[in-house]
């Protein structure tokens, strides 16, 4: 769970989320550890919050089981999908969740 503060600071980037997900048609479970992969880790430079975003919201569908494609999210996140494959892994893996092994 995250403090109040932690969503206050990132306010913007969690409305960037919700409209993400309203892009993909996420389900409020896939929101919710979308915001919280998230929240785990925000870097700390700005260019890499919006890449570490799309890359919360790939694996948060991953969990909840309605798997986007990598280029899907990338798509309606306008990143690349590069920047969604390095980074998802090490999303799940600093809130204590383990990645798929396919």
């Amino acid at each position: 769970m995250h403090s109040a503060r932690d969503r206050i600071e990132y306010a913007s980037w969690l409305e960037e989320l919700e409209r993400i997900a309203d892009r993909l048609d996420l389900s409020s479970e896939a929101r919710s550890t979308a915001t919280d992969l998230f929240l785990t880790d925000v870097p700390e430079e700005d260019r890499s919050k919006r890449a570490t975003l799309a890359a919360s919201v790939y694996a948060a569908s991953l969990v909840a089981g309605e798997g986007r494609t990598q280029g899907e999210v990338a798509d309606a996140a306008d990143v690349s999908r590069l920047s969604i494959q390095t980074r998802w892994k090490t999303v799940l893996e600093r809130a204590g969740l383990e990645p798929p092994s396919w």
